[in-house]
């Protein structure tokens, strides 16, 4: 009989390790629950012991929203040294709160040193709760990490049976559990209820060993921060970060790049004293494109990535250099 596919499971916390007060608690567990161990949650799902040699450990026990860049380094650097060890793993799967994780996912996505599948999963309803997708994810999460179709695919995201890329999805609904889109591109694949791992497409643009963002090693990022508009937005909120010198920013406006005028204008202000601006939109889906007044103004545009995106894949450009063009062409890239 062939060996059995080992898989390695880095614990974060958020819902899918939530306990709350009873069954019809949706809401109150993240202030008044406890949180599961990693052994915890395979002890409730003993079915994984038949798809592969599953370890695990807890590496944070937080909600997402206390998870962010120092959060993404020691992930990281967690799964190169799991990668390197002498005991080899054919996948990792990281469990986390979903309020962040398409973050965490697009950040492994553009750093990971490797081929071998890591996935993400969470839950939208804790393993205590009436109708919980938490041991579900889990297991089909451990299968697809398990998979060798799998491999090459950059970070995944395993949610509701449906197979993401790290690059495009994101969360669309505060508490159902069908949230999480692709947006214009729709799911990579499937862990279907006959148990097979389904792939559909491909990811086409390059990622984890075909990008140039290394952080092993690394103790911090770049600060990025991000301006939403609005209408009658004045260049107030950009120009009080401006004055606060970030290493870079990202502007949210509206459609395919439009923004009010003042707003515009504190953001080329911010150009001139030398901050990268990426300019993104609100829309849900679609491009920011580029006209000559925009390159004239020094502006980057961040292509179809969403805002949080953008500022992650301009942390990462800023690791390797700051000319802009250089970023841009990353942009379209990445």
């Amino acid at each position: 009989m062939a060996a059995k596919p080992r898989v390695h499971i880095l614990g974060t916390g958020g819902s899918i390790s939530g306990i709350g007060p009873h069954r019809l608690d949706y809401t109150l567990y993240p202030d008044v629950g406890k949180k599961l161990t990693v052994q915890q949650m395979l002890e409730r799902i003993p079915e994984a012991r038949e798809l592969a040699e599953v370890s695990g450990e807890d590496v944070l026990q937080v909600g997402s929203p206390s998870i962010g860049p120092k959060e993404w380094l020691q992930l990281a650097d967690r799964i190169h040294a799991v990668f390197a060890s002498a005991d080899a793993v054919k996948g990792i799967v990281i469990t986390h709160g979903t309020a962040t994780l398409e973050e965490t996912a697009y950040f492994l996505h553009l750093t990971v040193k490797s081929d071998r599948p890591v996935v993400l999963t969470g839950a939208m309803r804790p393993p205590s709760a009436l109708g919980s997708d938490a041991e579900l994810n889990l297991l089909d999460a451990i299968r697809l990490a398990a998979a060798p179709e799998a491999a090459g695919r950059g970070v995944l995201t395993l949610l509701n049976n449906e197979i993401q890329s790290a690059r495009d999805v994101t969360k669309s609904n505060a508490f159902r559990v069908d949230t999480f889109e692709s947006r214009d591109f729709g799911v990579l694949g499937y862990v279907d209820s006959d148990a097979r791992v389904l792939f559909y497409r491909s990811v086409t643009r390059p990622h984890t060993t075909g990008t140039p963002f290394d952080v092993r090693g690394r103790k911090d990022l770049p600060r990025v921060d991000i301006v939403y508009s609005y209408a009658g937005a004045d260049g107030v909120l950009v120009d009080a970060l401006t004055a606060r010198r970030p290493d870079a920013m990202v502007l949210v406006g509206f459609g395919g790049g439009s923004y009010p005028g003042a707003f515009l204008e504190a953001g080329r202000r911010a150009v001139q004293a030398n901050i990268p601006v990426v300019l993104a939109t609100r829309s849900w889906n679609g491009r920011v494109v580029s006209t000559p007044r925009k390159d004239a103004d020094g502006f980057i545009v961040c292509d179809d990535l969403m805002p949080q995106k953008a500022r992650i894949l301009l942390m990462l450009a800023l690791t390797v250099t700051r000319e802009r063009q250089a970023i841009q062409e990353m942009f379209y890239k990445y």
